[in-house]
């Protein structure tokens, strides 16, 4: 039982890690990413490309989460439930994420 604790916290640390890593990407901070890649910083879709994989480990995530029925979605607004849900990373999503938010990564 203990173990499972343990992993169950492990998971949703990590869960919280990755919506950090994708508002950290979203806001054009620095990120874990940054420093796999700093040539990247050069190219103009250097940008795109991060959000793109922050947003790729937080549907990981999620799917690991769901698959292990582990209640994700207390950890995000409804619009940022919807938006997981719905698995596309559109504009709407880049420009809503903190819309009803109440906290932002700083």
């Amino acid at each position: 039982m203990e173990n499972d604790r343990h992993v169950l916290d492990h998971l949703e640390r990590k869960l919280l890690e990755a919506k950090t890593h994708f508002e950290r990407a979203l806001d054009c901070k620095h990120t874990e990413f940054d420093d796999l890649y700093p040539y990247m910083i050069e190219h103009p879709q250097f940008f795109w490309y991060k959000r793109y994989v922050a947003w790729s480990e937080l549907l990981t995530m999620v799917k690991i989460c769901d698959e292990l029925s582990i209640d994700w979605q207390k950890q995000f607004t409804p619009n940022q439930v919807e938006y997981v849900t719905s698995r596309v990373m559109s504009s709407k999503v880049l420009d809503h994420w903190y819309h009803d938010s109440k906290e932002h990564v700083s």
